[in-house]
């Protein structure tokens, strides 16, 4: 959550919400596995301390030292500070977790069904709304209300659409009277709620996507009461299918336990360990479609992801867990939300159900697949030249010559926000060679974080054993007493963390910060099934694709998420620690998110596509996701640029997925213009950067114009805004059709070329190649770029490298090598001529050339790497030779020493078999390479040519304007 001047009450108040309080509010591994080696016991002053995180009383505040737990560098405590509170109901008395006693591991919260195991009200000990989509649930004393809420209604002057819980049958068992609903079991986006109660037991399983709920029954027979007279037109034993409200339902029960009708009610002798289903249809004609799967009761649910660096692809499989309580079907129907559908392998049903997020549609089986394309996740973007330095970095010394860096005391949000505004300036300050500034960045950001990170202080975090959670104190909007938020507020502290890494790895090693960082980490987003610290993926719903901010989800309306963008920059965080951890596992973890967060962001908070929002709906966007859905209103009473912004901020390079589609983001800033009716005022740093997502000049200009007067955002800074508008200015809008071999890269296109970035992680030398052919050599832990400067740690051993060629010391000019016919040459030929390439002799030569290839070299060369990549253009013709095909290899010696440093094979190029010149070109690709880019320093540059097959002799053009060239990534 984030707004400019302290949070007041919330705006909008959801309709039928017992009280409307701020509550903001997340996948599993194939790698459904543990994200970190977490101990099961704690070691506490000498004793060992068991944690279960499903205890029975509130944790004492106290400030005993002794319950201190160091890691690494860092501690924590186990007993809360004193004067603070931990997770309470509304009139803040402590609360625990409200479940079964055969209930394991921690307590998950920011579900959509949390208010079964979080009771926010003293006085409701059952739970408000679940919505499961296309399902409603409601639980009380009687067991669970059930309906389909296939239509939509507008609310609040307009501002909202919803479609609000509805109640067309009671699930229970005869004589139920329960004291309260507990939660007996949970997976990835199912949950088992209990009761008892009256002399009868009943368990109901439900879950996203399931048109099905699962009952078990003890002591009683089962019991289904319609909301009103239903229309019966399908009876036949253990099968009845009615008609309540224009919509329509199958009740199951066992085939030895028919069905009884009286009036309103439905009966089945389902004895001891009874069970039926019930499952709402499409329509009566359908019945036939769900039949065989009314006993294949659903147990549980888990998503496993695989994600492919190289070939730029995440592949998530949603599997469920079923038990076939008669006969042997195992498998079920599932309903896809539209992210899920747009993007499954696999055929689906013709089965379809409404739902606030767009029409659901029906998969068969116990499993579906998608495959989404991973786009990068930069850390920083490169500061190009045409940007004033010398302004950027006057901007940065005015940063730090503020009176006031860190909020005081400050708490887990607002300090946080503030560090990430200061840590995005580290690798700017890096970029334009302002060391000072970087150093002095660094050393505020590092402090602040040991600070948070160590028990004891003013600042400090809890371990609470009851919730399997940390805490951050002091806390602000519920993140302690509702758990609300934690994705939002913990973000800024690995986003800042992973700053830190990049320039100093030691810091965030294991055993020095890094041990306190990871287990923020898991609080969010442990990925372990059988944690014994936290609860699977708290602060991301991996059916809905995104997160959930209320720790308890007491309203009406469902659960909310107001922010997905700082549900984004935690992703983008995460996978930047993991990586610049060496921590592949995390940062998948990190990629899986971010992945998934975006092919649900644009479409369900801004109606990409057009297909999410009702047609009478009058917004553009949304400023929350409601389980019931979509409202324009948020947390405070805000004008339409926090409307909108609110789904942007922080702007880092994590940011880039809001520009995917610049048409689309184009679209959203005319939008807020034409509401506003001229352009923003408020926060108007967030949207010149959104801005620059579509048209970055039209950015740099509004920033140009004001940038010496307005005010930033909290969390973003005059230099960060400068720097971002500024490069998207040059490099233009953001190209999704190039991928790469890594997880940090982004390529832009402005209509007349594309750039390419890309950061390295690691300790050595990465080749990073595009879809297109083109490649990138990345210094270890720096950013390389095809344009501007993107500046990096020394993840090395600390000693400084050799500096290389100085500004003007060269001898290459732009790079650029002239092909003539006996040799390189860095000026061109005015006098065209052709260069005779032998044939292959009818022998395959494919990456190996033969004695009599062409050899052109070019010897004492000095020039300071680009960072950028090699190009050439070679006209050829094998005039009507037919199978012909010319290969080039291009090999680099640095230091003038005799040997090859790098080398790069290309891949041949298939000549046709008429006469004229056809352009040979990088765009073939790589074949192989090996070695690393480095200063020229009185090296030298070979290309060879051969013919990789074919029976005739190639010609290759050279001098002349448009001879063969060379393009080398050096400069004087």
């Amino acid at each position: 959550m984030a707004q400019p001047r302290g949070r007041p009450s919330p705006a909008p108040t959801p309709h039928g919400s017992p009280q409307a309080d701020p509550g903001h509010a997340r996948p599993r591994t194939r790698t459904a596995l543990g994200l970190l080696a977490t101990a099961s016991a704690l070691v506490v002053g000498g004793a060992t301390l068991a944690v279960t995180g499903t205890g029975t009383g509130a944790v004492p505040a106290s400030a005993d030292s002794s319950a201190e737990v160091p890691i690494g560098s860092g501690s924590y405590t186990t007993t809360r500070p004193a004067g603070t509170s931990g997770p309470s109901d509304l009139n803040g008395a402590p609360v625990s977790p409200k479940v079964t006693d055969d209930h394991t591991g921690p307590a998950p919260t920011n579900e959509w069904w949390s208010s079964l195991i979080f009771q926010r009200y003293p006085d409701n000990p059952h739970g408000e709304n679940l919505f499961a989509h296309p399902l409603s649930f409601n639980p009380h004393s009687g067991g669970l209300d059930m309906g389909y809420p296939d239509s939509h209604r507008l609310v609040g002057n307009d501002l909202k659409y919803e479609y609000t819980a509805v109640t067309d049958l009671t699930l229970g068992a005869a004589g139920l009277d329960s004291p309260d609903t507990r939660t007996a079991d949970s997976g990835d986006w199912t949950v088992t709620a209990h009761w008892e109660g009256g002399g009868a037991q009943l368990r109901v399983t439900i879950g996203q996507g399931l048109p099905f709920a699962y009952a078990e029954t003890g002591g009683a027979a089962a019991e289904v009461t319609f909301q009103s007279s239903p229309d019966i037109w399908h009876e036949d034993g253990s099968t009845v299918g009615a008609t309540v409200n224009g919509r329509h339902y199958a009740l199951f029960s066992p085939s030895g336990s028919p069905w009884t009708v009286s009036g309103d009610t439905l009966t089945a002798d389902t004895g001891d360990d009874g069970y039926y289903s019930a499952a709402v249809l499409p329509s009566p004609e359908d019945l036939n479609a769900f039949a065989p799967y009314a006993h294949s009761h659903v147990t549980g649910s888990l998503v496993e992801y695989d994600y492919d660096e190289s070939a730029a692809t995440l592949t998530s499989t949603y599997q469920l867990q079923t038990e076939a309580r008669e006969g042997e079907e195992t498998g079920t129907l599932t309903a896809l939300y539209p992210h899920q559908w747009a993007h499954v392998s696999g055929d689906l049903t013709d089965l379809a159900y409404a739902s606030p997020r767009g029409e659901m549609r029906v998969s068969e089986g116990t499993s579906f697949t998608t495959e989404l394309t991973t786009q990068g996740i930069m850390p920083s973007l490169p500061t190009v030249d045409s940007a004033d330095h010398d302004r950027m970095a006057a901007l940065i010394d005015e940063v730090l010559a503020g009176e006031e860096l860190f909020p005081e005391p400050g708490d887990t949000y607002w300090d946080g926000k503030a560090m990430g505004r200061l840590a995005q300036l580290i690798p700017v300050a890096d970029s334009i060679g302002h060391t000072e500034a970087r150093d002095e960045l660094l050393s505020l950001v590092q402090g602040r974080l040991e600070d948070w990170l160590t028990a004891g202080g003013t600042r400090q975090f809890h371990y609470d054993t009851e919730w399997g959670t940390m805490l951050g104190y002091p806390d602000s909007f519920g993140a302690a007493t509702e758990l609300n938020d934690h994705d939002f507020h913990y973000g800024y502290f690995v986003s800042a963390a992973a700053v830190v890494a990049r320039y100093d790895r030691d810091w965030a090693d294991e055993d020095a910060w890094g041990g306190m960082i990871r287990l923020l980490i898991q609080d969010v987003a442990g990925t372990d099934p059988d944690g014994d610290m936290f609860p699977r993926l708290r602060s991301f719903s991996p059916y809905a694709g995104h997160g959930w901010a209320s720790g308890h989800a007491g309203f009406a309306a469902g659960n909310n998420q107001e922010s997905s963008s700082e549900g984004m920059h935690f992703a983008a965080a995460t996978a930047h620690f993991g990586a610049l951890t060496g921590d592949e596992e995390l940062r998948d973890l990190g990629v899986y998110l971010h992945t998934t967060q975006a092919s649900t962001v644009a479409r369900y908070w801004q109606n990409a596509g057009g297909d999410t929002f009702p047609e009478d709906y009058p917004e553009d966007v949304v400023g929350m996701v409601w389980g019931d859905g979509g409202d324009y209103r948020i947390w405070w009473d805000g004008g339409h640029e926090e409307h909108y912004g609110i789904n942007y901020l922080p702007i880092t390079a994590g940011s880039l997925y809001l520009g995917h589609d610049p048409e689309h983001a184009g679209a959203m800033y005319e939008s807020l213009v034409a509401k506003l009716g001229g352009e923003p005022e408020i926060w108007r740093d967030i949207h010149w950067a959104h801005r620059a997502l579509s048209d970055g000049e039209d950015a740099l200009r509004m920033f140009e114009e004001q940038w010496d007067t307005y005010e930033p955002e909290a969390g973003g800074s005059k230099p960060h805004t400068y720097q971002w508008v500024s490069t998207l200015a040059e490099v233009g809008t953001v190209d999704v059709s190039v991928t790469a071999d890594t997880a940090h890269y982004a390529v832009f296109d402005n209509g007349a070329e594309r750039a390419y970035t890309a950061f390295n992680p690691g300790s050595a030398p990465l080749t990073v190649t595009f879809s297109d052919g083109t490649t990138l050599q990345v210094e270890p832990g720096s950013l390389g770029s095809t344009v501007g400067e993107g500046g990096g740690g020394d993840p090395g051993n600390g000693d400084d490298p050799d500096p290389g060629p100085g500004p003007g010391e060269g001898n290459v000019g732009e790079g650029a090598l002239h092909l003539t016919g006996t040799a390189l040459s860095t000026s061109p030929s005015g006098t065209e001529s052709t260069i005779t390439v032998p044939d292959a002799s009818g022998q395959n030569h494919d990456g190996t050339p033969p004695s009599n290839s062409v050899v052109l070299e070019v010897e004492d060369l000095t020039g300071s790497f680009t960072g950028g990549s090699t190009s050439f253009a070679l006209p050829v013709d094998s005039g009507n030779g037919i199978g012909n095909a010319v290969q080039v290899r291009v090999s680099f010696d640095f230091d003038g020493d005799g040997s090859h440093d790098r080398e790069e094979i290309y891949h041949y190029f298939a000549t046709d078999d008429l006469p004229g010149w056809e352009n040979y070109t990088q765009a073939q690709g790589v074949s192989s390479s090996d070695g690393s880019f480095a200063d020229l320093d009185g090296g030298s540059v070979r290309v060879e040519i051969w013919s990789a097959l074919g029976g005739q002799a190639s010609q290759v053009r050279v001098g002349g304007q448009e001879g063969a060239t060379l393009g080398i990534p050096f400069t004087d």
